[in-house]
């Protein structure tokens, strides 16, 4: 039996380890936090994730070693590579870490961004607004996620502020492109190069924070699909990437612009628990092990909805139609990602209107 070990123990290492359960594969995790939501379903290490200690006992007891987060520090997984297969690799997170070399990498293999500037001083900042303009957005290049470390900009005259309120760090500074939707891109590649896509998913957000993912994304044309396998494959192949990626993009017209990857499991695949033969977390699991991929197709119509800062009643979610609520075991606080609910139909009109019931009663609470 393989023993997967996964840094980071949030709600994303839970349903790894609970994936895993279900395919003879056990997980254990290393976390700072002795009450974390996989601690719930997987054996854990407590301890931090540069705590070389913690690392040295998880690369001894796994087979491989995986991430539930991009910002686990790089010089870790680089300690554990010394000692244990990780997938995806260091380089892999490091690019998923850095906002600069994640554009640089899309522009690479041939996705487009929106125009952007690097970013490392005030003086900086007002040079590249000459270039960029406004509106924009300053983005800090390093852990910036669910909307943290952005700043938009729709005057020259809040430069000063914005700078200020990224914290005077190394930034990027982007065009705000008026994007007709959000998409996102599941990829997953096995040890072996084997690849696989999910459909790709309609996301919108709040707060910069995602609310509503729907799967498949309404009215994508096939070469709109094939365009975004494309380069979730070249993004992979040009990082020896193995396990799940993630590519947010903006729909323009007729045109995909990368917004941001991450690395590992993502929020907007959720959905495939139910909706899709083999989760997004089964796979992830199945290509790090070497495994074969399972089928990614859609066994339904799909929506997912995150639960933000609070959960409704006990069976508030007991509605006509096929509802599924994943909690995550953790206390409330504004703006944190408690638990998800998703909705499968066998038709898109049939998800939709649960899904509205469903959507209402998330923002009631």
């Amino acid at each position: 039996m393989t023993l997967v070990g996964i840094v980071g123990g949030g709600q994303l290492g839970m349903m790894l380890a609970e994936a895993g359960a279900r395919i003879g594969i056990d997980c254990l995790t290393l976390d700072p936090a002795a009450d974390s939501p996989a601690s719930r379903v997987a054996p854990a290490i407590v301890g931090a994730y540069d705590d070389e200690t913690a690392l040295a006992q998880l690369a001894a007891a796994a087979d491989v070693v995986t991430y539930e987060f991009e910002n686990v520090p790089v010089a870790s997984a680089r300690f554990l590579a010394e000692r244990v297969q990780v997938f995806p690799p260091p380089e892999a997170l490091e690019f998923g870490q850095d906002r600069l070399l994640e554009k640089t990498l899309f522009e690479d293999v041939g996705l487009a961004v929106a125009p952007f500037s690097p970013v490392a001083s005030k003086e900086e900042l007002f040079e590249a607004l000459d270039v960029i303009g406004v509106p924009s957005v300053l983005k800090t290049r390093r852990l910036g996620y669910d909307g943290k470390g952005q700043v938009r900009l729709e005057s020259v005259d809040e430069a000063e502020d914005a700078w200020r309120s990224a914290g005077e760090v190394p930034s990027i500074l982007e065009s705000l492109v008026p994007f007709e939707r959000e998409l996102s891109i599941l990829a997953v590649r096995g040890r072996n190069g084997e690849a696989a896509f999910y459909p790709l998913v309609e996301n919108v957000h709040r707060d910069g924070i995602l609310r509503v993912s729907t799967a498949p994304a309404p009215d994508v044309p096939p070469e709109l699909q094939a365009m975004a396998e494309r380069h979730a494959l070249a993004v992979m192949e040009r990082l020896g990437h193995v396990g799940v990626l993630a590519i947010e993009l903006f729909a323009v017209g007729e045109e995909l612009l990368g917004n941001e990857m991450a690395p590992r499991v993502h929020n907007s695949g959720h959905w495939t628990i139910e909706g899709a033969p083999t989760s997004q977390f089964e796979n992830h699991l199945r290509a790090i092990c070497g495994l074969e991929l399972g089928p990614t197709s859609p066994s339904a119509y799909s929506a997912m909805v995150n639960l933000i800062g609070s959960i409704p009643p006990e069976g508030s979610f007991d509605l006509d139609g096929d509802v599924h609520l994943h909690l995550y075991g953790k206390a409330s606080r504004p703006g944190r990602k408690l638990g998800h609910v998703t909705v499968i139909g066998p038709d898109p009109d049939t998800r939709d209107r649960v899904l509205g019931r469903v959507t209402q009663t998330a923002d009631n609470e």
